[in-house]
C-alpha cells in the first residue's frame, strides 16, 4: 500500500501586521497578503503532487477572525482540494482554541476537525492509515494531552497529530508538554507536531517527529525559508521526506562584520555583496531584510552620527541589489569604537569635561536614577512609537540611559574630528 502526504502547521492565515507602518518603504500589503499567498502555495503542491490527505496541526488561524472573510477564503482552498479528492485532517492549537473563535463556518465534507475534549482517531481503511488527534479547548493547555491518545492500531500506518512545545522551545508558550519517550511510547510510524515556528527534527524514525515551522514568516524572528514537509509511504516504510518552501516573502538578517573597516564605502559594498547572495538563495522572492554591524571599527562613530544617512544609503543599495525586491527593515548597529578619543581629547578641555561627566555618570546608579525620575514626565508627551518595541525607550532602564550616553559621546567625538575641532 502506497500513499503520500503534506504535514504541515501554524498557518496563522490573516496574521494581523503590528508596527510596519511606521516602516518608510515598508512592503505592507506583501506583507498582509502573504499568508494566503504562501497557503495558496500549500494547496497547489498538493494537488500537483497527488497528495491523499494533508495534516495541519493546529494554528490554522492567528486568533478570532475580524470578519468572515478569512474563514471563507480557507473553505474556497478547501473546495479547491476536495475537487482532487484530497482530504484535510486538522487541530486546533493555541491561537485558534475553541474558546477563542467565536465566528464559526460549516468546514467543507472532505475536512475533518479532530475532538478538543479527547483524543479522536480516524482509520483510512484505503489506505491503512489510522490518524490521532486532538485539538486544544482553550488558549493555554498546560497538561501532557499524549499521555491519553490511544496505542497505535495494528496493521495501520499510525500518525499523531499534537500541537505541542515538546521539552520547551525558546520564544514559545510551554503548552502542552511531552518528551520524545513519551510519543515513543505510543508506537506510532509519524508524529506531527506544531507550534514551534522553526523546522526542527525531533527523531527521524520510528518514529518521525517533526515540527515543519510555520509556512510563512511573518517578522524579522521568523528569518530564511519556511514551508512544509511532503512524505511519501510504501508498504507501512516512510520513503520520502521532503521540506518544500511555500513562503512568498523571506524574511533575512544579514549580520556585518565592520572590524577594520575604513570607509563607509567599505561597509556598503559589503552589504550589497551580502544581498545579492540572500537574493540569489531567495529564488525570486521578495526579501525583508535587517543589517546588524558588529566589531570594533574605525568606522563606529560615523555610523552612529548618521546612522539615518546610513539606512537610506543601504535601502538604495538594495533596490538596485534586488531589482526594487529588496526592503530594508532595520539596520542595528552594534559596533565598537576604536580606543582612541583619549588623544583628541583632553580632560581638562570643556569638551573633556562634558566627556567624563558623561562617563562617570554612566557608573553612578543613584545618578541614573535621578536622570530617569527626570524623564518620566516626558514620557507622557513622546510618540507612541518611540516607547514601545524592541527599540522603545524604557524609562525604568538604567542600561539604556548608559547605552544613550555611550551614543551622545560617540556622536560628540564624531562631530569635533569632522569638523577638526579638538581641545
Amino acid at each position: 500500500m502506497s500513499f503520500s502526504f503534506i504535514h504541515t502547521a501554524d498557518i496563522h492565515l490573516d496574521s494581523p501586521l503590528v508596527g510596519l507602518e511606521q516602516y518608510e518603504g515598508a512592503p505592507v500589503e506583501k506583507i498582509r497578503g502573504a499568508t494566503r499567498e504562501a497557503f495558496k502555495n500549500l494547496v497547489d503542491t498538493a494537488i500537483k503532487r497527488h497528495v491523499d490527505f494533508i495534516v495541519i496541526a493546529g494554528d490554522l488561524y492567528d486568533g478570532d477572525w475580524k470578519d468572515y472573510n478569512t474563514g471563507l477564503f480557507f473553505t474556497s482552498q478547501m473546495v479547491r482540494l476536495q475537487k482532487e479528492g484530497i482530504r484535510v485532517f486538522l487541530i486546533r492549537g493555541n491561537h485558534d482554541a475553541a474558546n477563542i473563535m467565536t465566528k464559526v463556518l460549516k468546514l467543507p465534507d472532505n475536512v475533518y476537525e479532530f475532538p478538543i475534549k479527547a483524543p479522536g482517531t480516524v482509520t483510512l481503511d484505503e489506505l491503512g492509515v489510522a490518524i490521532h488527534g486532538q485539538g486544544f479547548a482553550s488558549r493555554a493547555v498546560g497538561e501532557n494531552l499524549v499521555k491519553l491518545y490511544p496505542p497505535k492500531k495494528e496493521g495501520y500506518f499510525n500518525i499523531g497529530i499534537l500541537h505541542t512545545s515538546a521539552t520547551g522551545r525558546e520564544g514559545h508558550e510551554n503548552y502542552a508538554p511531552c518528551t520524545i519517550e513519551d510519543m515513543k511510547e505510543k508506537q506510532y510510524d509519524y508524529w506531527a507536531l506544531g507550534h514551534i515556528h522553526l523546522r526542527e527534527l525531533l527523531h527521524p524514525y520510528d518514529p518521525v517527529i517533526l515540527f515543519p515551522g510555520n509556512i510563512q514568516g511573518r517578522h524579522i524572528r521568523e528569518t530564511g525559508e519556511k514551508g512544509c514537509t511532503y512524505v511519501e509511504v510504501k508498504d507501512g516504510a516512510i520513503e520520502k521526506m521532503e521540506q518544500i518552501p511555500l513562503d512568498v516573502l523571506r524574511w533575512e538578517l544579514c549580520a556585518i562584520d565592520a572590524g577594520g573597516m575604513e570607509t563607509v564605502d567599505e561597509l556598503l559594498d559589503a552589504a550589497r555583496e551580502a544581498l545579492e547572495r540572500k537574493y540569489e538563495e531567495a529564488d525570486g522572492r521578495y526579501l525583508a531584510v535587517r543589517f546588524k554591524f558588529f566589531g570594533a571599527t574605525k568606522i563606529h562613530r560615523e555610523l552612529i552620527a548618521k546612522k539615518d544617512l546610513v539606512l537610506n544609503q543601504l535601502r538604495s543599495v538594495s533596490l538596485e541589489a534586488g531589482f526594487g525586491e529588496i526592503w530594508v527593515e532595520k539596520v542595528k548597529i552594534e559596533t565598537a569604537g576604536l580606543n582612541d578619543s583619549g588623544a583628541f581629547i583632553s580632560e581638562q578641555s570643556p569638551v573633556g569635561m562634558i566627556l567624563k561627566f558623561m562617563r562617570e555618570a554612566a557608573e553612578d546608579e543613584e545618578m541614573l536614577q535621578s536622570l530617569l525620575d527626570e524623564f518620566r514626565d516626558i514620557r507622557q508627551a513622546i510618540p507612541h512609537e518611540l516607547k514601545e518595541g524592541e527599540d522603545g525607550f524604557d524609562f525604568s532602564d538604567p542600561g539604556l540611559i548608559k547605552k544613550r550616553l555611550k551614543d551622545v559621546e560617540d556622536f560628540i567625538l564624531y562631530s569635533l574630528m569632522e569638523t577638526g575641532v579638538g581641545a
